[in-house]
């Protein structure tokens, strides 16, 4: 059962990534409407390139040294172009899913892993907040792209994250990064303040 529940969910991340890679070469995001989103991708994508074009160059040396071997230069050559296509897609989910302030609510994202919906409700407190390392703690979530997290948000009430697996987490703070942090903490805290009395 647990090994179907795997599979079922490695199939749907794979989906969603080459859906990421149509939309990114289409130039449209994944679920921003008429809400204000705030990439993170920037600090990842001399990285992810770098990467790609390291798996480009094996693939290429890998194909003249196999040459000579028809069956497993074909089943090579397919993994290793695989792996460019994947490669980018990580990329491309990761900027066509960015993070999104609409309708009450801040949908905190991370490619295609991660889409946790927090009420601007339970939000207790949002500040800008650089963060190089991160420890693993109960009701945490850190979302580090580049090792690194620059928004902190902590919750009055928790919201429950779902892992890759489908477990359920209850979530008190959220670490993510955000290319434009000052941006989003504004927005959020303006979204989040109780409206004056009248």
């Amino acid at each position: 059962m647990r090994g179907v529940r795997v599979a079922g969910a490695l199939a749907r991340h794979e989906v969603r990534l080459m859906l990421s890679l149509w939309l990114w070469v289409a130039r449209r995001r994944h679920g921003v409407g008429g809400g204000t989103a705030f990439g993170y991708a920037r600090g990842q994508a001399a990285m992810m390139y770098g990467f790609a074009f390291v798996c480009a160059v094996e693939t290429v040396a890998m194909s003249v040294l196999l040459d000579d071997w028809p069956a497993v230069h074909a089943v090579v050559l397919f993994l290793d172009v695989y792996t460019v296509v994947f490669v980018v897609a990580l990329h491309a989910a990761s900027v066509v899913r960015p993070h999104v302030v609409d309708g009450g609510v801040l949908r905190v994202r991370r490619a295609v892993h991660v889409d946790l919906r927090i009420p601007l409700g339970r939000i207790a407190s949002v500040r800008r907040e650089l963060r190089m390392t991160h420890e693993p703690a109960e009701e945490e979530l850190d979302l580090a792209v580049g090792s690194q997290t620059t928004v902190t948000v902590e919750l009055a009430e928790p919201v429950t994250h779902v892992t890759f697996l489908g477990r359920p987490r209850e979530i008190r703070v959220v670490r993510f990064h955000a290319d434009d942090a000052d941006g989003l903490v504004r927005l959020v805290r303006a979204l989040a303040a109780p409206a004056p009395l009248g």
